[in-house]
This record gives structure tokens, C-alpha cells and sequence, in this order.
């Protein structure tokens, strides 16, 4: 599933195509993803000016000019991509929008006033639309419980041992909710402690002075990274260009059951050995000779 670095480029990727212009058109190719659409979801875009393009979390806020955010999670398999746009004309073979090379999980389509096309796939059909009414974004049923931007100024060691204050659940279970940090998935919870060089077994509530500063540190530092090298390319996702991510080159241990951990290898122990375990339902990957 497409994890905070992923969102925050395919939200980079939609700002240039959809801010400032108007939606000429969207279309609807089913009445529902995981959840139905809106009512009249459709009819409510057309029309409508895109005033600003935002990542919270997971989900990606598309703010329109009447109050109204489209809020969109891509879910396991869901991508936005962009195109300079090519609306067949209305006497084209195909389906009677007259949209042309439409793909079979080609959902929801948007064409710009300017030619511009932004279209969302979802093989899987995981993910999910809503439309937020103006005023509403902090009282969302989405959005009300979400904790800081892991990214933000409000996310600093003293706020995340406060929270973690009192939590016997495993640190890696912390991270993973959401309503401690927002956006935090498996792969980057499992990548943070490792360069925090912490246990994922490690109790939460120990997480505090300099293990707190290391961790929010690291936090900060791998999700930057990833939205550098454009996210991870797991499966499904691929950036609004069509182009993949290539951070999952630069995994320091997820992934990696097996294999030498590389900060063991760069200081001259080789008898180290990424390990695997479950926690949660999930894989977690952590070297147990650097992570305490």
C-alpha cells in the first residue's frame, strides 16, 4: 500500500497538471471503489477550479473553488496518472463520453480545461473517494483522528514521548498509528528504526530522550529521502508519469531477510543477518545486532 513518501509525489506530480485550472469534465466508469462515490460525484467536479493540491497522511486533498475537497486514498493498488490529454471526438468507436485509450481499471477520469488529463486506475479497487463540504476537512471522519505530520514542526522527540508515555505495545506498532504520527507505513516504520538503530520488539513507552531524538531523526530522514528517489516501487505503484520510485533500491533492511545488514558490513562485522519476523499481521525486517 502506497505509504506517505508515495502520496506526497504523486500529490507533487498532480499540483502543476490540476492547480489553478478548471475541470472541464470528470466521469465516473463504475459506481463505486471500496465505498460508492459521492452522490452526483461526477456532476459536482465539472465545473469546478482546483484551488490547491495537498497531501495529509495517506490521502491526497484536492481543494476546489466552491469550499469542497476531493479526498482521495489509493488504497492498495490506486495511482493518479497525467497526461497532456486527448478526448477522442464524439463519433470515436468506444464508450459514448468519447474517451479514448481508456484501460480496464480506468475509474475515474478528469479532463482539464486545458487539454490536460488526470485519470485513476485501480486494479484492486481498494481505495476510495469522497467529497468533504466546505469547512469540513478537521471534522472528516478520515482526517479528525490523524495524528501530526511526521514531516512537520509538530512532530519533535518531547510530543513523541509524551504520546508514546504509558504504551506497552511494541514501538513499530506505534508508529504504524496513525493517530500517534500520520502517513507512517510498514516499510518506512521498518527502515526509521533501523537507522534509529531500535528493536521494533522494543517497548513503546521506553522511547524517550535520546531514543525519542533518534527515532523522530530517522522518522524525518527516510521519509525525505523517499520522496527524493519518488517513493518505492512495490507492485502497483508507480509515480503520475508513469514513471516508477526507486527508493526501494536504497532499503536498508526491508525486504532483506537473509542478508548482511550494510551499516554492520561498513563498520567490519559480517557475521550479521537481517531477520524477519510478524508483528501484527505484518512482516517486519531489523538487524538484531545493530537494533536494540
Amino acid at each position: 500500500m502506497p505509504e506517505l513518501p508515495e502520496v506526497e509525489t504523486v500529490v507533487r506530480g498532480l499540483r502543476p497538471a490540476m492547480e489553478g485550472k478548471r475541470i472541464a469534465l470528470a466521469e465516473t466508469r463504475r459506481p463505486d471503489l471500496r465505498f460508492p462515490f459521492p452522490a452526483n460525484f461526477a456532476e459536482r467536479l465539472t465545473g469546478r477550479t482546483v484551488t490547491e493540491v495537498v497531501r495529509r497522511a495517506k490521502y491526497v486533498l484536492i481543494r476546489l473553488d466552491n469550499g469542497e475537497t476531493w479526498l482521495a486514498h489509493l488504497g492498495m493498488s490506486g495511482r493518479f496518472t497525467v497526461s497532456p490529454g486527448a478526448r477522442a471526438s464524439s463519433g470515436q468507436a468506444g464508450h459514448n463520453s468519447g474517451w479514448a485509450l481508456v484501460e480496464k481499471h480506468d475509474h475515474v477520469l478528469v479532463e482539464m480545461a486545458d487539454g490536460g488529463r488526470v485519470v485513476f486506475n485501480d486494479a484492486r479497487r481498494f481505495g476510495y473517494m469522497d467529497l468533504i463540504p466546505p469547512g469540513g476537512e478537521a471534522e472528516s471522519v478520515h482526517l479528525r483522528t490523524l495524528g501530526p505530520e511526521p514531516l512537520s514542526d509538530g512532530f519533535t522527540a518531547d510530543y513523541f514521548a509524551q504520546t508514546l508515555r504509558g504504551k506497552r505495545s511494541p514501538i513499530k506498532s506505534a508508529l504504524l498509528d496513525q493517530r500517534v504520527v500520520a502517513g507512517i507505513g510498514n516499510i518506512y516504520a521498518c527502515e526509521a528504526l533501523w537507522r534509529a538503530e531500535l528493536s521494533p520488539r522494543r517497548s513503546a513507552h521506553t522511547i524517550a530522550g535520546g531514543r525519542a531524538e533518534r527515532l523522530v531523526v530517522a522518522v524525518k530522514s527516510v521519509l525525505a529521502d523517499a520522496i527524493a528517489a519518488g517513493g518505492s516501487s512495490l507492485r502497483d505503484y508507480v509515480q503520475t508519469d508513469g514513471e516508477l520510485g526507486y527508493f526501494q533500491h536504497n532499503w536498508g533492511v526491508y525486504g532483506r531477510e537473509g542478508e548482511a545488514c550494510s551499516a554492520c558490513v561498513a563498520e567490519g562485522r559480517q557475521e550479521c543477518e537481517i531477520r524477519r519476523i510478524v508483528q501484527s499481521g505484518r512482516s517486519t525486517f531489523y538487524c538484531p545486532r545493530r537494533q536494540r
